[in-house]
């Protein structure tokens, strides 16, 4: 009894929070907006944002409240229609369509890799294969060797033993890609066409992944990468239906995965977190990700500051799209300067547009 409680008042919790959410239509064009007034947000400190933006070679920006669009801007030649890569913004996408497939009874994270694969997918014995699951891919744990010459090749000569599963933790492209491979053998579908049955059609999602030498890279409209993001604040559900069909997935998503970098989930990047490490790097770094940003923030970080930005306590989502930054911080430190901008909308006298000092 006490349990069948516990589930309805963990029911009602999530209908109550997915309640206020705009969804926009799934075909159409139509997308409710906020006026930033209407929020205390200051014009002077959206003209700096977008300043810094520009400056930094976005295309494109947004950012949804509650699913309604505050603000949208597009620079040079770019606008609504354009299209952009993810880079590796697209693990996160990748990693919700595996934990749809998991909810749909096509495989299991904790089965070995080898099932699907088959034998001799690396240059490890059978046992040290055979220790390699779904899951070590997901959170980039497999002790595969990602110091190789070339750590996006999946031939088996590429992928050599380095350290037991689970107990190293090292950003690896390659045993990514190959989810894509574990995905095809699970469903019948390729990458494409599942996501396009189960996430872009329920959504109204556009886009695809394409061969990009050795990696597979998805490319759409800023507002379709929204419309994702838009997806993650809503826990999996778009307007009350449920896309994942697993809350219990979608939280170990979204939370440390592994003790080894606590500020990475399933392919997903976690702010809050007491450390992190970087790619290429086996440094632990104490401290948040984003000192700057909401502890709650959860996002999809692709190279050249491809952002998707969740934090649900804000009820914002913000997407970035654009060619490399043109300084010299890391993802990270330029995704935390955009949130630094962000932070000045809000919470002091506004001031004529452009009169406002900027860093």
């Amino acid at each position: 009894m006490r349990r069948c409680i516990l589930l309805f008042l963990f029911g009602l919790h999530c209908s109550l929070a997915g309640a206020q959410l705009y969804f926009p239509p799934v075909s159409g064009t139509t997308w409710e907006t906020t006026e930033p007034a209407s929020l205390g947000w200051c014009q002077d400190s959206i003209d700096s944002l977008y300043r810094y933006l520009e400056k930094t070679n976005t295309k494109g920006f947004i950012t949804l409240r509650y699913g309604r669009i505050v603000l949208e801007k597009y620079f040079g030649t770019f606008n609504k229609d354009s299209l952009w890569v993810w880079n590796s913004a697209g693990k996160t996408l990748t990693a919700f369509a595996v934990g749809i497939a998991q909810a749909q009874g096509y495989l299991d994270i904790d089965e070995p890799t080898s099932r699907y694969l088959g034998p001799r997918w690396s240059s490890l014995t059978p046992q040290q294969e055979g220790s390699i699951t779904i899951r070590n891919q997901l959170t980039m744990t497999t002790g595969l060797d990602d110091g190789v010459p070339d750590n996006n090749c999946t031939a088996p000569e590429c992928l050599q033993y380095l350290a037991d599963p689970g107990t190293r933790w090292a950003y690896h492209n390659a045993p990514y890609t190959l989810l894509d491979w574990v995905m095809e053998s699970a469903t019948g579908d390729s990458l494409n066409q599942w996501v396009t049955k189960k996430i872009k059609n329920p959504t109204g999602m556009t886009g695809s992944f394409y061969a990009a030498d050795l990696n597979n890279i998805y490319a759409s409209t800023l507002r379709s990468m929204a419309r994702f993001g838009l997806l993650l604040q809503a826990e999996g559900y778009w307007d009350g239906k449920p896309v994942l069909g697993d809350d219990a997935y979608f939280r170990e998503m979204t939370h440390p995965s592994q003790e080894l970098n606590p500020s990475y989930g399933y392919l997903t990047w976690l702010n809050g977190q007491s450390s992190f490490m970087v790619p290429g790097s086996q440094v632990s770094f104490p401290g948040y990700t984003l000192p700057h940003a909401p502890a709650d923030v959860f996002a999809a970080d692709g190279k050249d500051g491809q952002l998707i930005n969740i934090s649900p306590s804000k009820g914002l989502v913000f997407v970035r799209m654009g060619s490399a930054s043109g300084t010299n911080q890391t993802a990270n430190g330029y995704n935390d300067g955009i949130w630094q901008y962000m932070n000045r909308m809000t919470g002091r006298p506004c001031k004529k547009s452009g009169t406002e000092d900027e860093e």
